[in-house]
């Protein structure tokens, strides 16, 4: 995937694809949102018929949402951070563990324009998969551009990694 910032229509049709994808697998999927505030589930239940493919959305900004509705360990965001890879494991993990879902996906990460500190720029995100049955996977992005770019990105990201946990 490049790193050109995708537009509504490229996101509907990711989208689109996801759907087709969990119709496919049979399975509903739920999303736990931090810098991406909802994007991800508006994005995929924008397409008709969602709700038979669709569970749940959590947006989690606070360390406190994180703990009450993911089951993030406070220690982890104490140690690493809200922003890290152990973060979106525990995150994704904690969506699927909540939620009737087959498949989850969660996105933490700084979306500017602060926040940004030298190990952790405007533009890192952190996006994890899981699947029921299998391990929760985690990958780091370093996106560009303003906030909404890089909120986009993550959007894209996120989507197409659902897209790989469900066909790879």
């Amino acid at each position: 995937m490049s790193s050109t910032v995708p537009t509504d229509a490229q996101l509907s049709e990711l989208a689109a694809q996801v759907a087709a994808d969990l119709l496919q697998h049979k399975l509903m999927l739920v999303t736990a949102e931090s810098c991406t505030g909802g994007w991800i589930a508006k994005t995929l239940t924008d397409q008709p018929g969602s709700s038979a493919w669709f569970d749940a959305g959590v947006v989690v900004y606070s360390y406190e949402a994180k703990e009450a509705l993911l089951g993030v360990n406070p220690r982890t965001l104490e140690h690493a951070g809200a922003v890290s890879e152990e973060t979106v494991l525990e995150m994704v993990s904690g969506a699927m563990a909540r939620y009737g879902a087959g498949v989850a996906v969660a996105v933490t990460g700084i979306a500017g324009p602060s926040g940004g500190t030298q190990d952790k720029p405007v533009g890192t995100v952190w996006i994890g998969w899981k699947r029921r049955g299998g391990y929760a996977h985690a990958r780091l992005f370093q996106f560009t551009g303003d906030r909404e770019a890089i909120r986009r990105q993550s959007v894209a990201a996120a989507l197409s990694g659902v897209r790989k946990a469900l066909t790879g």
